[in-house]
């Protein structure tokens, strides 16, 4: 074989990404289809537990069956283990185990984690790695402590600690699963401690990494000013500042919209006090950021909310961590570039910096591939769903997908009643929508990713708008 066609069918990052992802799923989906894993003693069937799989893995919370009534505790433990690895990505493990065992971490490992987690350089890869580590295990660590004392008085210590545990490693990763019963978060929707806690988790864990360990950074330079202690001048990165902005502005929207539309709901806000509505509102909002809890009714919710839920649950989360979805920076990036065009001014500028022509034009790619996505995916359930003596409303089924995409795992109670082929849609979607569709475009083109061009062409004006 020539040249040529090795470099065709040479691997890089995005094709070991994606595999191993599919690697972790094709295990889980195994384990999972054990009879061991479920209660009643048979197996799930091998698309059930793929499905599974998929939305543990890529940190989803899509369910078929009900996760606390049909798993064991074995079953139970896989899924965890499963949201962990999806959340911080199996190469990023494998990495850090590399390093606690003394390898050395080659040139090409290097690169692939600068892929994963889409950084700027992969200098310092390994520091950043052992960061994410310890800033996750004690975020999940505080979490977990948090709802096992909300969780013991009720269902006694070894029940408490484990759905502390369970919950809070959810929550962080984005993941949505819950082993609390039929109605996921609902019977504690009035609860502060529970909500503020989960509410918390889901934010931190949907920043995305990178803004993680920018804030613990400038909460430690701000304590060493403070201290008047000797310390280096830090800046916080415009991706963190944007990240922060975009997030801090969809949760409050989020919010406000929901309490507006949803006040006199008999089924979701309206039998609740004012302080109540607030809650519930503020904690739908924060999980449509990916993280899929239910702490009202999906599918009691009005027209006016699903389209609202559909829009932010497509948006999702930050880059660089556990949500999916568009993302809150390449959203701010487009409106940052809308509002230059209205003030009619010829570059992009944010917190006084310049964002470049590659930035918008990698934004707008991902935007239009994803509505591309949900578009098609809306479509075919549409033609597969209508045999199956189930009538789904287009809403549900745009929600759905939606869902799927933006990897939050919320459903308005369709997901356990897709068909065959229905589930096979929405189980690549949750497999796209975690690793993001560039990715998933590279590793399928097997080839290199293009040099910049060399040649460049006389421009010309279209007409626009």
């Amino acid at each position: 074989m020539n040249e040529k066609h090795k470099g065709i069918f040479k691997f890089g990052p995005p094709h070991i990404i994606v595999f191993s992802f599919f690697i972790v799923i094709l295990i889980g989906t195994f384990l999972l289809n054990l009879p061991i894993a479920s209660k009643s003693g048979e197996s799930i069937g091998f698309i059930d537990a793929m499905f599974t799989a998929t939305s543990a893995v890529c940190v989803t919370g899509l369910v078929v069956v009900n996760t606390y009534f049909h798993w064991t505790l074995f079953g139970k433990i896989i899924i965890l283990l499963l949201i962990q690895i999806g959340g911080l990505g199996f190469m990023s493990l494998f990495t850090i185990i590399l390093v606690f065992l003394g390898k050395r971490i080659t040139l090409k490992g290097r690169i692939l984690i600068q892929e994963s987690f889409n950084l700027a350089t992969f200098k310092g890869i390994v520091m950043f790695l052992k960061k994410i580590i310890r800033v996750t295990f004690i975020i999940e660590g505080i979490g977990a402590v948090i709802l096992s004392l909300r969780f013991v008085p009720e269902y006694g210590v070894k029940g408490g600690i484990f759905r502390g545990i369970f919950h809070s490693i959810s929550a962080f990763c984005n993941a949505g699963f819950d082993i609390l019963g039929s109605n996921s978060l609902i019977p504690y929707s009035t609860d502060y401690i529970i909500n503020i806690t989960i509410m918390l988790l889901i934010i931190l864990g949907g920043l995305g990494f990178t803004v993680l360990i920018d804030i613990n950074n400038y909460i430690r330079y701000k304590i060493n000013k403070f201290r008047k202690n000797k310390t280096k001048l830090f800046v916080m990165s415009l991706h963190s500042k944007l990240a922060l902005t975009v997030t801090a502005i969809l949760i409050l929207l989020g919010m406000v919209l929901t309490f507006i539309i949803e006040y006199n709901n008999p089924k979701t806000l309206a039998n609740l006090r004012f302080d109540q509505k607030l809650l519930v509102s503020l904690f739908q909002s924060v999980t449509l950021r990916t993280a899929g809890f239910d702490a009202i009714g999906q599918a009691d919710l009005n027209y006016g909310s699903k389209f609202l839920a559909i829009i932010l649950m497509a948006i999702g989360g930050s880059p660089g961590g556990t949500a999916g979805g568009i993302k809150t920076v390449t959203i701010g990036v487009l409106v940052l570039a809308v509002i230059s065009v209205i003030r009619g001014k010829d570059s992009i500028i944010a917190f006084k910096k310049t964002i470049s022509i590659s930035t918008i034009q990698k934004s707008l790619a991902i935007i239009i591939m994803m509505m591309t996505l949900i578009f098609t995916a809306t479509i075919i359930l549409t033609m597969t769903e209508k045999g199956i003596g189930i009538q789904f409303d287009f809403i549900d089924i745009l929600y759905e997908v939606s869902s799927a995409l933006g990897t939050v795992g919320l459903s308005t109670g369709i997901t356990s009643s897709l068909s065959f082929v229905g589930k096979i849609v929405i189980i690549l979607c949750m497999f796209i929508g975690r690793l993001g569709p560039i990715t998933i475009i590279l590793a399928l083109s097997f080839r290199k990713r293009s040099k910049k061009n060399v040649i460049h062409y006389p421009e010309e004006k279209v007409i626009v708008g």
